[in-house]
C-alpha cells in the first residue's frame, strides 16, 4: 500500500528499529543491558536527529520473550516517532503474540509504496529455530511485489543475513537459503539494496548493483570480527536510509553517546 502524504520531489527518510530483544517486565536485562531503557534511549537519539521520518521499519527480534506486554511496549515506545511503522518478526519472536499487539493496525502489512520506492518485507523466521529460510510464500510475495512495480525502486528487508559478515560463529545462523533470494532479486534490476538485522552490527557491501546494509541493534552489539560469540562495547543506535527520487540512497549508522554498559556473561544468554 502507498503510504499518505510521503514526499516524491525528492527523497524520503526510512529509519530502521532492529533487534531490541524487549521483555514484558520493564526493568528486562539482555547480557546485562536493560533492553527498554536502551530502546528509549535510541528513540529519543533519532527524535534529535531525524526531524522527518517517512517510515519506522522494525527488523526483527522486537521481543526476547515473545510476550504480547513486550510488544505493546515497542509499539507505544516507537510511537514518540510520527511516521507509519511496520514490523517482521526474527528469530526470538512469536507470530501470534506480536499479532495481537499489532491488531487494528497495518504494522505488519509487508509491502509498502514510499516516494519512488517499494519496501518489501519478508518474514525469515521458523519457529523453534534460530538460523533463517525463506519459505515458498515469502519468495511468491518478493516475485508479486517486484513484478507488479517495475517502476519503482525497491528496498526489501528480513531479519536474518544472506551473506556472511565476518562473524564466524553467525554463519549457521544466519539464513539457510540465500540463493532463492538472490536468484528472484537477479530478476529485476529494480532492486537497489537488502537491509537486515540480526547480526547487532554494521554492515556495507555491494552485491554487483544491490546494497547490502545490516544494522546495530537498539541494545547489545555482537563484536565485528569474532569467532566465538562475543558482545561489544559499542553503544547501541540505528541506521538511517535517504532513498532519493532517481534510486540512488544514502545510509548511515547513529549510536547513542554517553550509555554505560558493563556485559554480564554471567546472566541469561542470548
Amino acid at each position: 500500500m502507498a503510504l499518505p502524504n510521503a514526499p516524491v520531489n525528492d527523497s524520503v527518510l526510512l529509519v530502521q528499529l532492529s533487534d531490541s530483544h524487549l521483555f514484558a517486565n520493564a526493568d528486562g536485562t539482555l547480557l546485562g543491558m536493560c533492553t527498554r531503557d536502551s530502546l528509549q534511549k535510541v528513540i529519543e537519539l533519532v527524535l534529535a536527529e531525524q526531524p522527518q521520518v517517512d517510515l519506522v521499519v522494525a527488523s526483527g527480534d522486537v521481543s526476547q520473550d515473545g510476550s504480547v506486554e513486550s510488544y505493546e511496549a515497542f509499539r507505544r515506545l516507537s510511537g514518540e516517532i510520527d511516521a507509519p511503522k511496520r514490523w517482521f518478526p526474527g528469530n526470538h519472536d512469536e507470530s501470534r503474540e506480536m499479532l495481537q499487539a499489532a491488531q487494528q493496525s497495518d504494522l505488519l502489512d509487508p509491502v509498502i509504496d514510499i516516494g519512488s520506492w517499494r519496501v518489501t518485507l519478508l518474514d525469515s523466521s521458523v519457529p523453534g529455530s534460530v538460523p533463517g529460510y525463506l519459505s515458498d510464500q515469502q519468495l511468491q510475495l518478493l516475485v508479486q511485489s517486484l513484478s507488479e512495480a517495475p517502476e519503482r525502486h525497491h528496498l526489501v528487508c528480513l531479519h536474518h543475513n544472506p551473506v556472511p559478515i565476518g562473524c564466524e560463529w553467525m554463519n549457521p545462523i544466519g539464513l539457510r537459503n540465500p540463493d532463492a533470494l538472490f536468484a528472484v532479486l537477479e530478476r529485476f534490476p529494480q532492486v537497489r539494496a537488502v537491509l537486515w538485522g540480526h547480526v547487532h552490527q554494521e554492515y556495507d557491501q555491494m552485491r554487483d548493483t544491490v546494497r547490502l546494509l545490516a544494522s546495530p541493534s537498539t541494545c547489545i552489539q555482537f563484536a565485528p570480527g569474532s569467532v566465538d560469540f562475543k558482545v561489544d562495547t559499542t553503544a547501541p543506535g540505528y541506521r538511517w536510509l535517504r532513498l532519493y527520487n532517481d534510486g540512488t540512497l544514502e545510509t548511515g549508522v547513529s549510536r547513542v553517546v554517553g550509555l554505560d554498559f558493563e556485559v554480564d556473561y554471567g546472566g541469561k544468554g542470548y
